[in-house]
């Protein structure tokens, strides 16, 4: 029940960003979402995309520094307090979130992105508190 997330190393340079996008857009390949961490220097691009295992070899063929890490994904009602609330739940069982980052589908639901320390315990605290969770079934939509 994890996904797997890509993660492109871009050095702070004019057009980096851009030469990922236009790579995956021209294999067909849609960025469901992504947050960057930059330094001075360097640029992490966190993406979740359908495909990425193929995202990483596209990027690797072009010279990318490329790694796939798995993450958890759930929905959170997109009201005041729906984050709150599953975040509750997290810290009263204990689980650490290394990060995560989110966004909005439309005015009900969001979807959280979560790297967890220890994405097992993580996994099922959520299911034990019926969170919904987005399952990889390799057709999954966000």
């Amino acid at each position: 029940m994890l996904i797997k997330q890509v993660s492109v190393f871009l050095e702070n340079k004019t057009g980096r960003l851009n030469e990922v996008t236009h790579i995956l857009g021209g294999a067909g390949i849609n960025i469901s979402a992504f947050t960057i961490a930059d330094t001075t220097d360097f640029g992490i691009l966190r993406l979740i995309v359908p495909d990425p295992e193929r995202a990483k070899d596209l990027l690797k063929q072009n010279g990318f520094s490329v790694q796939t890490t798995e993450v958890v994904l759930v929905k959170s009602p997109n009201n005041p307090g729906g984050l709150a609330n599953m975040l509750g739940i997290l810290e009263s069982e204990k689980i650490f979130i290394e990060y995560m980052y989110a966004f909005s589908m439309n005015d009900t639901v969001a979807v959280i992105v979560i790297r967890p320390v220890d994405i097992q315990k993580c996994l099922t605290v959520l299911q034990n508190h019926k969170e919904e969770l987005i399952v990889d079934d390799g057709n999954y939509q966000l």
